[in-house]
Order: structure tokens, then C-alpha cells, then sequence
């Protein structure tokens, strides 16, 4: 099944009073990742909006491994685990250099917008085709490293 990676630098304000990365933090990076999973095989929430198609998450968690600091690099690495009639489930791991440091999922519906709200329908073959074909990406660090 498909796969992606991502890069971050661990920010100043992502740690708490201790130095360590303050958990909310991962469900942010397992956010953003998603996000560039989805630009990677050209299904983009803005360009499924479009389509009226969103990918609300319904699920989320994270096992914490190891804890993470000011200045760190960290990957993301992100896969389809499960794809569901309606639901669409990505599997996270976070890497710091060869150690990893966390990992969960976020289980996402694909809803339409309609008139009278939105509802959960099925997803379609061409995009399951996509989902399950088995490629790695790697996006670029969002974030500078350092400051020129």
C-alpha cells in the first residue's frame, strides 16, 4: 500500500517547560502528515473539496516511545493501513534519525457535502486503486533548518 514521508524540526514551541515535545504536538504532525499523504497521490482535501468530498478524522491515537526535543529532525512516516467501504485508516510512525519515538493512526471518512449536511459514502474504486498501489513519497521539510 501506498506510502509517504515527511520531515519536521522540532520548534521551540512545541516543547513544554521541560523541553519535551508536548504530546499534542503528534496528532498535529500525524495531521499535517496526512495531509501531504493525500497531496502525494493527487487526491488533496482542497482539490476533493471540489468534488465535495472531505476526510473528516473520526478516530485518532498515540503511543508515546520516547520523548522528543528543542531542535530535533524528525520523519513521519505515514501508510494506508485499512481502506473501508467509507473509511480510509493511516498508520504514523515518528522517527528520529534510526529510533522511533511514537506512532498511532487517525481513521478518516470520506464524506460528501450536500445540502442537508454531509454523509459518509462510499469510496470510490479509482481511488482505493490509487490508495493500494504500493509507492513511497517523501515530501520536503516544511520548516527551515536554520536561520541564514
Amino acid at each position: 500500500m501506498r506510502t509517504n514521508e515527511i520531515k519536521f524540526l522540532v520548534n521551540w514551541g512545541d516543547t513544554d517547560m521541560a523541553g519535551i515535545v508536548y504530546y499534542p504536538n503528534y496528532m498535529k504532525w500525524f495531521d499535517i502528515a496526512g495531509h501531504h499523504f493525500f497531496r502525494s497521490c493527487d487526491l488533496s482535501p482542497s482539490r476533493l473539496e471540489q468534488e465535495e468530498i472531505i476526510l473528516p478524522i473520526l478516530d485518532v491515537r498515540c503511543t508515546f516511545v520516547k520523548p522528543l526535543y528543542y531542535e530535533d529532525v524528525i520523519t513521519v512516516r505515514t501508510r494506508v493501513n485499512e481502506i473501508n467501504n467509507k473509511t480510509i485508516k493511516l498508520n504514523h510512525e515518528v522517527w528520529r534519525g534510526e529510533e522511533r519515538t511514537g506512532f498511532g493512526y487517525e481513521l478518516r471518512g470520506w464524506v460528501k457535502k450536500e445540502k442537508q449536511g454531509i454523509k459518509a459514502v462510499p469510496i470510490p474504486e479509482k481511488v482505493r486503486s490509487i490508495l493500494n498501489h504500493d509507492v513511497h513519497t517523501k515530501s520536503d521539510i516544511t520548516q527551515p533548518l536554520f536561520n541564514a
